[in-house]
């Protein structure tokens, strides 16, 4: 549970992103949907957060608006100390692809390529060359256990082993957050296990996680539970350092 200690665990870190009064809403014809009311939520360095709710309750819409993937119809999202709230589509992809790290349920791995290739290809868009593409790469995979399969392509990995690899390349770019949405979905226990066991590695070396989950056992692992409800913050609970 939170307790007055909060401020006191977050002093002198920086909020890496920053949601201002939030509203979505989509149109369909003439009618209109409002499916965030008005959320406002700071994110801090290092932070490990995990934001639960029901079905329908804001989270992936939340999620696409972190990402950088959707743009809220009111407020404003910094991420670092960049308003992304009325950017153009390219300054989007770009901004992206340069501080955001994604890892889904689903793994989307590009099965024509093999480990070494789907891990570097964020690089590849950021411009860096072969050579340091390669070194960072096979420094991840080995990273996420994976340095004796570099060759192989997805469809020959469990699927553990693919989400070892999706995690590798959200961390190519050495993102500001990274965002995970239901990480051990498709996963069975054993695989789901080792795949927290990474997250808490990451969290442990200061990084900042930001991960959707119906599961209070996933959530658990984590350090700060924001709950949505109804399109609204129903409560935001720091529970541990």
């Amino acid at each position: 549970m939170s307790t007055n200690s909060d401020s006191a665990l977050i002093a002198g870190r920086e909020v890496v992103a920053s949601l201002d009064s939030i509203r979505k809403t989509y149109f369909m014809g003439a009618l209109a949907v409002e499916v965030l009311h008005g959320i406002s939520l700071d994110f801090y360095q290092g932070d490990y957060i995990s934001i639960m709710g029901p079905s329908g309750c804001g989270k992936s819409t939340l999620m696409n608006i972190l990402g950088c993937l959707d743009q809220p119809t009111e407020g404003k999202y910094f991420l670092g100390d960049e308003d992304t709230s009325k950017m153009e589509d390219d300054e989007l992809s770009t901004i992206r692809g340069a501080r955001l790290g994604f890892i889904f349920q689903s793994y989307n791995l590009i099965q024509q390529l093999n480990v070494l290739e789907n891990i570097e290809m964020p690089l590849f868009y950021q411009g860096y060359s072969e050579a340091d593409s390669h070194e960072i790469a096979m420094g991840l995979a080995a990273r996420v256990g994976l340095q004796d399969r570099v060759d192989h392509k997805p469809f020959e990995l469990s699927g553990g082993q693919q989400q070892r690899v999706a995690i590798a390349r959200a961390l190519a770019v050495d993102p500001l957050v990274i965002l995970a949405d239901e990480p051990t979905g498709n996963l069975d226990s054993k695989s789901g296990a080792e795949i927290l066991n990474l997250f808490d590695e990451l969290h442990d070396q200061g990084k900042t996680l930001i991960m959707v989950t119906h599961s209070d056992e996933l959530a658990e692992r984590s350090q700060r539970w924001v709950r949505l409800r109804d399109g609204l913050v129903e409560s935001d609970d720091r529970l541990n350092a």
